[in-house]
């Protein structure tokens, strides 16, 4: 799901397969130690660890270990789930990988990571490592994948185009949204009918939830709730009335609708302004254009507001760091992760405006620019999908993108939110 980081997995079941056809070698990984020196191969996906970070981390592990190399590999996320699958279950397993935090779950649960023992959980961070994605990282009580970075969602606008105040509350954000638009001409939040992570904060902040687990372990869906019927119906107000984006299309390249000059209010994660900063004409055949003249040096932010005010809980981005099973080198993979989960690693990766994997370096993200500041406070309250596994199937099945677009379409609200709890909770508790 990203560029949206936050991507489907293929079914738990294909997952499971493929750890079954390896299992006669799983023990390879487990390690006693290891060779003291050798090559470390750290995947990487996307382009968003910037360069400076990399530098740091590929000369402090070769300073710190005489005679090793470390290798980063770039990887897309486009197609990652299955190259993971069979990278992770193969006898070539690279030794340190990022995933997607919604990601998370689907590979502890299947075996793919090293466990992080407790003793090595508090030397990497503890309790000050970011909770909500040390808990999409565990397994059973165990420690997997840890934190990264993390990544929120804000509301940009240029002031070139839309003159008023923030609004202060949900409820105002969408009366002014409608104000803005133009059908056909100008959005006043641009809302293409399968993105359902800019839908999530209206569920939570009317007081509805995606789905919670009772006590004997079943699974039950929020969508038809009281809370969730007024989300769902805010939503749809939004689609049918304040946007002019395809109602089956897609969270993909934002920075073009936004760059023609058609949009007022873009609810995107933060790393969109980098896209939008980007040079008119790209360097590559493939590049999608930004406007940096235009707009990017008159981009604001702000929080998206919530329903009594304050910071909305926004779906929180990001992405998780573990070690593979399967690793050759252990000993020198746990390195490399220490390295990356350091002060100085991870205050670099804060500077470029992510969220780092530390609270307590929460303060090194720049907040000098409205941008800056609108990430970290909508960050603070941000929330995850529910931490389950096969949540991996409801988004490699496109339930809520299948049934967004239903409600882009003008389809009955509660008749969508009946079909999406019936979904969840089938495949949640089958």
């Amino acid at each position: 799901m990203r560029k949206n980081r936050l991507v489907a997995i293929t079914a738990a079941a294909s997952m499971t397969m493929a750890l079954g056809a390896c299992a006669s070698g799983a023990e390879a990984g487990d390690g006693d130690g290891g060779p003291s020196t050798g090559e470390v191969r750290v995947w990487l996906v996307g382009s968003d660890t910037p360069d400076e970070a990399r530098d740091h981390l590929k000369e402090t592990f070769e300073e710190q270990n005489e005679g090793s190399t470390l290798v980063i590999e770039e990887q897309s996320w486009d197609g990652l789930t299955d190259k993971y699958t069979t990278a992770l279950a193969g006898s070539d397993a690279p030794d340190v990988v990022e995933v997607g935090n919604t990601q998370a779950s689907a590979f502890t649960s299947s075996g793919y990571f090293s466990e992080i023992t407790a003793e090595e959980f508090e030397e990497l961070g503890g309790s000050d490592l970011l909770p909500g994605f040390v808990e999409a990282g565990d397994w059973e009580g165990a420690h997997y994948a840890l934190p990264y970075y993390a990544g929120s969602r804000a509301v940009f606008y240029s002031p070139q185009l839309v003159d008023a105040e923030p609004p202060a509350t949900l409820d105002e954000y969408v009366d002014t949204a409608k104000d803005l638009y133009e059908e056909g001409k100008f959005s006043g939040v641009w809302w293409p009918g399968q993105d359902w992570y800019n839908a999530l904060p209206f569920i939570w902040e009317n007081g509805g939830y995606i789905a919670e687990q009772a006590d004997d372990g079943t699974w039950e869906a929020g969508f038809s709730s009281e809370g969730g019927i007024a989300g769902l119906t805010q939503i749809q107000d939004l689609m049918l009335n304040a946007s002019n984006a395809p109602a089956d299309g897609q969270e993909t390249d934002l920075q073009v609708p936004f760059c023609e000059g058609k949009i007022g209010y873009l609810s995107a994660p933060t790393w969109i302004q980098w896209s939008i900063n980007a040079p008119e004409e790209p360097e590559t055949e493939d590049g999608v254009p930004g406007c940096a003249s235009t707009y990017g040096g008159d981009l604001e932010a702000f929080a998206l507001p919530g329903k009594d005010g304050g910071a909305a809980q926004v779906f929180a981005g990001g992405s998780n760091i573990a070690i593979a099973q399967k690793s050759e080198q252990r000993d020198l993979a746990f390195d490399a992760l220490s390295i990356m989960l350091s002060d100085e690693y991870q205050s670099i990766i804060a500077g470029i405006g992510l969220i780092p994997a530390k609270v307590s370096l929460a303060g090194e993200v720049p907040q000098d620019t409205s941008i800056g500041a609108a990430g970290v406070e909508a960050a603070a309250t941000a929330k995850l999908t529910p931490a389950t596994p096969k949540w991996a199937d409801v988004e490699a099945q496109t339930v809520l993108q299948t049934q967004f677009t239903r409600l882009a379409n003008g389809e009955d609200v509660e008749q969508v939110a009946a079909d999406i709890d019936a979904e969840i909770e089938s495949i949640l508790n089958g």
